[in-house]
């Protein structure tokens, strides 16, 4: 018995730093004394939604975090470095390349929360995976071959190469980084928060009073609430065209059935700790959580002007067209 009480202090004592530094930070407060989050945040990160198969546990050994992150500034560094004059243009045929490191902005180290490096924002299932069954899997990758291959007309395309939307579920919920236009700016009154985000300008109004949640949105229809000091924020109603949330790891599927539950509380005088819930039992075999940290951004959202849809949903349909009179398959079903 003594040594079982003896292992319950020390337990207590290895939690108390992190859950008594949460617990006892008084935030700025609005005039009207709920938590101030107003102004610009950042989730920019290496850390991804999913666990990568490079990493077995969601604690990212402090040593490997610090090789992996020198690694990428490293190649941040290389990519950042003038083009050869002397290089000469692409030989046909060649890849090209997209964005060059100019606009991309996807961090150079791991999220830490808890005082712990993590390997993914999911901390529920333990595997740091989203737990789609076999059946919600299947629709997935139907949705996803889907988006890739089909040129039909404009309205086959994702909501983001048409400008409706963010890319990748950075207008959420939930609000996930990629690999550029990260920021994010909180305006906040005693009747709504208002979300701006930088990527497509996508704007979030939650209403914190009574809330009309029938009308199917872009991204949902959100309503929000205090407990205590943390804004929780729960949404119903998303537009079935929106379903599909993809940006290269950070690929998901939501039903238009789904619930997402967030809570934010500021937990420091320059970070809010971002944690939801996605619950969806049409495609996932539990409810799904995960948590990260909104670092406060030195500097603003900037404009995001989306040429997709005026110049490469036009190049993208055009070039199906192309392929089709030369009896040609498209580029994704050849990668694939």
């Amino acid at each position: 018995m003594k040594l079982r009480f003896a292992g319950l202090v020390a337990l207590a004592i290895a939690i108390a730093p992190a859950a008594f530094s949460q617990a006892t930070y008084q935030p700025p407060r609005t005039p009207d004394g709920k938590p101030d989050f107003n102004g610009f945040w950042t989730n920019v990160s290496l850390t991804s939604l999913e666990r990568s198969g490079q990493f077995k546990s969601l604690v990212i050994p402090e040593a490997d975090a610090q090789r992996i992150e020198a690694g990428r500034a490293a190649a941040d560094a290389r990519a950042s470095l003038p083009t050869d004059p002397n290089s000469g243009a692409p030989k046909a045929g060649q890849d090209v390349g997209g964005y060059n490191n100019f606009y991309v902005d996807a961090g150079t180290q791991f999220a830490k929360i808890n005082g712990e490096i993590r390997s993914s924002w999911i901390v529920d299932p333990p595997s740091g995976r989203i737990p789609y069954t076999a059946d919600g899997k299947k629709k997935f990758d139907e949705s996803l071959h889907f988006v890739r291959n089909t040129f039909d007309g404009p309205e086959t395309r994702p909501m983001a190469e048409r400008c409706l939307v963010g890319f990748g579920s950075t207008g959420g919920p939930p609000m996930i980084n990629v690999m550029y236009n990260n920021t994010y700016q909180f305006l906040q009154t005693p009747e709504h928060v208002v979300v701006v985000v930088e990527m497509n300008h996508d704007a979030r109004i939650i209403p914190l009073k009574a809330a009309d949640q029938k009308n199917p949105q872009w991204l949902g229809n959100s309503k929000g609430r205090w407990e205590g000091d943390t804004l929780v924020v729960e949404t119903t109603n998303f537009n079935p065209g929106e379903s599909l949330r993809t940006f290269f790891q950070n690929s998901y599927l939501l039903s238009p059935d789904a619930k997402v539950v967030e809570r934010f509380s500021r937990i420091g005088d320059t970070q809010i700790l971002y944690q939801f819930s996605v619950d969806d039992p049409k495609l996932f075999s539990q409810v799904w959580k995960a948590e990260m940290i909104f670092n406060q951004s030195k500097q603003p959202a900037y404009e995001y002007a989306c040429h997709e849809g005026n110049y490469a949903l036009p190049g993208i349909l055009a070039g199906a067209r192309k392929n089709e009179k030369l009896g040609l398959a498209n580029y994704a079903e050849e990668g694939e």
